[in-house]
């Protein structure tokens, strides 16, 4: 029936692909929280959780104290012993009932947590990316990469059916092993031997238990939005709402009433990574860890919804993820060739190999990769290279902004924060934060195309900040921006934070940060 990852992917999951992805401020708030409020807690977190041996004992390990989690959330409508939900949980996701749904990934999310504290990166992976599937689990030799675990399940169960198993709690844990197995062994391969040093699993019900407990929730709405096909109804600017409300938010992808809004995937991501942001800020401030109902809620939905492998340790974890709660984190996605179909007919996202494992290389570090035709370095330029590069894109062509931080990495800079602007500009310009980072601008103002400077003491000390404006095009010796589309992706702004609120930035980000409330379309 519904366990086999090969099946085409029913209505209802492409509505729900990514919502456990805010489940990782679950993950990292919680545990952290729980250790602060007492022993007794953190033990019955600690034995709640269902634990599992997926992750392979001869596997590649993180070194200088790093850690790589992989966060799994599976589009089951199960809880994680494989059992129906209550019926009015059913009713209150809209997304269908047990018989919905399977064992896809539909979230992977690589969390990277520096040793030395700096801040984490969380690398989303589009689900439908056609990789290769280690071991061709089910015969399938490629594959949509959220498939993995589905076709490792089914092949799982249809072994230990024949051996003669029968006890469901067995089949289903044996099966979910084998899964979650090849799921870790598939992404740690197409992101080039990146060591996946634990995993967290959650189920699609944790985010609408979480929202529960932890209701009402700030967010932040650029625009008047409705759409009557997930629920949403917003109006523009900061407002609170609750648990059903906030699973529209997160669900919505188009609007019935404000067509211009022309909303995308990418538009639904924002939202994710926002609730994220929005989240965490909202547990500090509320007091939650010091609230014992608000706590126990949270330890009851991890307990009901999460499994980890048993090499996690929940308290060096926590320490760890401590910094996800002040905001020190960046969220990024991998990029994408092309849309295009698979031998079957299914759609499937095209993607350049060498350019993931390259790009999650100079994000987080891990094995010396050679990329298949790596491109022609850029030609030397005289004068300075240090200092980080902001890149804002203020024009119409999605994308621009990571396209060019993408192409600065082998120059010397390094790359920082690419966003959106909430208004085009005409002209680009290069800004810097003060005379001593004068040289540098200039450095970076002819290798990208001979562009004007200015002083700007809103820039950050180290850093530059690139302003992408109508007339940019990018030089030959960088690449094309030609991969960056076009379309009127700046909604009008927000209007100011409510009371009690951290606002954002002026920015859309394409990698939106974990600090405050973010207004996003």
């Amino acid at each position: 029936g519904q366990r086999s990852g090969h099946r085409p992917a029913r209505h209802h999951d492409r509505r729900w692909g990514s919502i456990a992805r805010w489940v990782i401020a679950l993950v990292s708030v919680l545990v952290f929280s729980v250790t602060g409020y007492g022993w007794s807690q953190y033990e019955a977190l600690l034995t709640g959780i269902g634990r599992s041996d997926a992750i392979r004992a001869d596997a590649p390990k993180s070194v200088g104290g790093d850690t790589n989690i992989l966060i799994m959330g599976l589009d089951s409508r199960l809880d994680e012993n494989g059992k129906p939900l209550p019926p009015e949980i059913y009713q209150a996701l809209h997304a269908g009932d047990q018989q919905v749904g399977g064992y896809n990934a539909n979230v992977l999310m690589l969390v990277h947590l520096p040793g030395n504290g700096a801040r984490a990166t969380a690398i989303s992976i589009p689900r439908d990316d056609y990789v290769s599937l280690p071991g061709s689990p089910d015969g399938v030799a490629k594959g949509k990469i959220k498939q993995a675990y589905g076709f490792a399940f089914d092949q799982e169960h249809k072994r230990l059916m024949a051996a003669g198993v029968r006890d469901q709690t067995t089949l289903e844990q044996q099966s979910r092993d084998a899964g979650r197995q090849e799921e870790v062994d598939t992404v740690a391969q197409f992101l080039g031997g990146v060591p996946i040093d634990h995993f967290v699993e959650v189920t699609m019900v944790a985010f609408y238990q979480l929202a529960q407990v932890v209701e009402p929730i700030t967010v932040c709405l650029k625009e008047d939005t409705r759409d009557n096909y997930s629920g949403a109804d917003f109006h523009r600017g900061y407002q609170q709402i609750n648990a059903a409300q906030a699973v529209a938010f997160v669900r919505q992808r188009r609007d019935s009433v404000h067509t211009q809004l022309n909303f995308s995937d990418l538009d639904r991501e924002r939202r994710q990574q926002a609730f994220i942001a929005s989240l965490v800020f909202q547990l500090k401030q509320a007091g939650t860890f010091l609230n014992p109902a608000r706590l126990r809620g949270l330890i009851d939905v991890a307990k009901q919804n999460i499994a980890a492998d048993t090499g996690l340790e929940l308290l060096s974890f926590a320490q760890q993820a401590s910094a996800l709660t002040g905001g020190n984190i960046v969220f990024k996605t991998l990029p994408i060739v092309r849309f295009g179909t698979d031998p079957a007919g299914e759609d499937v996202n095209i993607v350049d190999v060498s350019e993931v494992q390259t790009l999650v290389h100079n994000l987080i570090g891990g094995p010396t990769l050679t990329p298949a035709a790596p491109a022609p370095a850029p030609a030397p330029v005289s004068g300075s290279q240090s200092g980080t590069v902001d890149v804002i894109n203020a024009t119409n062509r999605n994308g621009l902004a990571a396209t060019l931080e993408h192409a600065l990495t082998p120059t010397g800079f390094t790359p920082g924060v690419t966003s959106t602007a909430r208004r085009h500009r005409s002209t680009t310009t290069v800004y810097y934060p003060d005379s001593g980072a004068a040289d540098a601008a200039k450095t970076l103002a002819a290798m990208l195309g001979e562009l004007p400077t200015a002083v700007d003491s809103t820039v950050s000390s180290g850093h530059l900040r690139v302003v992408l404006g109508a007339d940019y095009t990018m030089p030959a010796s960088l690449g094309t921006a030609n991969s960056a589309t076009t379309g009127d992706s700046s909604p009008r702004p927000a209007p100011g934070a409510a009371p009690g609120a951290a606002p954002s930035s002026d920015a859309d980000p394409d990698s939106i940060s974990g600090a405050g409330v973010q207004c996003v379309k």
